[in-house]
């Protein structure tokens, strides 16, 4: 299936996109949190390395962002979503102009929706309005045999949206940003990605058509469910929500009760563009709390683990933590200090009571994208990190994505250990990048919860699913 030439598509939906998108005020100042003279020295360069990371490293041309580096490797379009999504955070800290955003968010969006849909086997960025999980940095088409992403493809959307919501001025530009946002997202045919309705599947591909995976329990997936049942084009099954939530697990881990998933990213992700304080739905009603107070919960779970340390692993405790998606070490079994020990490299980790994954290597993104739910411990914690491990650890975007001090395995020097002291990454990921610099700005001005508040389709999946409460309770404010 062809993409529809580009001025035929965006006439489609441009009407009902300016009714509902009209410019809105200059940005409110917002009163940043409290912080010592130090720590607001540490929170600026953190966040200015991390974002420059995406400025740095994507292709001015189509934005096509690298899923890491150094080290070379294929695009990411979730990185890629992450990009778009702090190009306002830039402007908004003044790391760059309302021009250079303006022009890199033009650039990527005209790229996006201008790049071939088609259900053959190479050659195009996706199908049915869904993309690649990962692509040719070159060209932006397929990379090998991966999946068309639900995941992926709605953390693009969202960035998408967020510069529509930021690049709102009446000019033929910004409305332009507006227009190409819009267009992306009406395109995405979220129903067709339910096989197996009204569970939503996770991918697909040419060669074998759906991948045997669903939204069956809590983790990552919210943003883009409510986003899918938002569509005013191709909407999701109107059981979806009810079907997510009826996998979910609520226990009690680490102190606290909530609804669990090991790696923290599953409580972060989607909190980087929708703002769930106050706002309930049925699920979250019945046990009083809201999906924020349930990252803090799953946050200070994850910290109390490693204060614990049931594994015995070098290094944890009340200041480094962290379980997440991430890099590690090696693969295989080693002994260390006469314990046999299991190293991964690149491994979903996590500490709930659905499960624990822990091989002893830590993220500074878990604890990162969590300092909005908790910020008295993560905020000290990330400067104990960069004060311990020093330049092994941080470097020009920031801190690298993981070190293992458990590591401590002779014959790996090239891979990053140090028989003495253990293993330290030296390759950022784009997508741990975002969570740091996304969540930071959230926890600082509320810049992306503010934009998204007031977007018409995520109010509606809201809606539908169930939330109520809070700022939903409202019209849509103005930023």
């Amino acid at each position: 299936m062809a993409a529809l030439a580009l001025g035929a598509l965006l006439a489609l939906p441009h009407a009902a996109y300016a009714r509902t998108h009209a410019p809105r005020a200059a940005a409110v100042a917002t009163r940043e949190p409290d912080m010592t003279a130090e720590q607001r020295a540490f929170v600026d360069t953190l966040e200015h390395r991390t974002f420059q990371f995406f400025w740095d490293t994507a292709d001015p041309r189509t934005g096509l962002t690298p899923d890491r580096w150094p080290t070379k490797s294929f695009a990411s379009v979730a990185a890629l979503g992450f990009g778009l999504a702090s190009y306002p955070v830039g402007v908004e800290r003044g790391w760059i102009t309302r021009e250079q955003g303006l022009e890199r968010t033009l650039a990527t969006l005209r790229f996006v929706w201008r790049a071939p849909q088609d259900s053959a086997v190479a050659g195009s960025i996706g199908y049915r309005g869904f993309y690649y999980h990962f692509l040719n940095p070159s060209e932006g088409t397929r990379f090998q045999h991966l999946e068309l992403s639900f995941i992926d493809t709605g953390l693009l959307v969202a960035g998408a949206l967020v510069c529509a919501h930021y690049f709102d001025r009446p000019d033929a530009r910004e409305r332009a940003v507006g227009q190409l946002a819009d267009s992306i997202y009406r395109r995405v045919d979220w129903r067709w990605m339910q096989p197996r309705a009204p569970l939503m599947g996770l991918g697909w591909t040419p060669e074998h058509g759906h991948l045997p995976y669903d939204t069956g329990f809590y983790n990552e997936t919210v943003l883009e469910l409510l986003l899918a049942m938002g569509s005013p084009t191709h909407p999701a099954d109107p059981g979806t929500w009810a079907a997510y939530t009826r996998g979910f697990r609520w226990g009690t881990f680490g102190g606290q009760a909530y609804v669990g998933f090991a790696p923290l990213f599953g409580h972060q992700s989607s909190h980087l563009f929708v703002d769930f304080r106050g706002i309930q739905d049925d699920y979250m009603r019945e046990h009083g709390i809201d999906y924020f107070e349930n990252s803090r919960r799953a946050t200070l779970a994850q910290r109390a683990y490693a204060m614990t340390n049931p594994g015995g692993w070098t290094g944890y405790d009340s200041l480094t933590w962290g379980l997440s998606a991430s890099d590690g070490p090696v693969n295989g079994d080693f002994v260390v200090d006469g314990v046999k020990r299991h190293f991964q490299t690149y491994w979903a980790r996590g500490a709930s009571h659905t499960e624990v994954q822990d091989d002893g290597t830590i993220t500074p993104n878990a604890a990162a994208g969590s300092i909005a739910f908790a910020p008295e411990v993560v905020l000290p914690s990330l400067m104990a990190m960069k004060a311990r491990y020093g330049d092994r650890l941080w470097g020009p975007y920031g801190f690298f994505d993981a070190f293992n001090p458990s590591a401590r395995v002779p014959g790996h020097e090239r891979d990053g250990v140090d028989p003495a002291s253990g293993w330290v990454d030296h390759d950022y990921l784009g997508i741990d990048q975002g969570l740091i610099v996304l969540m930071i700005e959230d926890w600082r001005s509320g810049l992306l919860w503010r934009l998204m508040r007031g977007d018409p389709y995520l109010r509606r999946g809201l809606a539908l699913a169930g939330f109520r409460g809070g700022w939903l309770d409202s019209p849509a404010e103005r930023r």
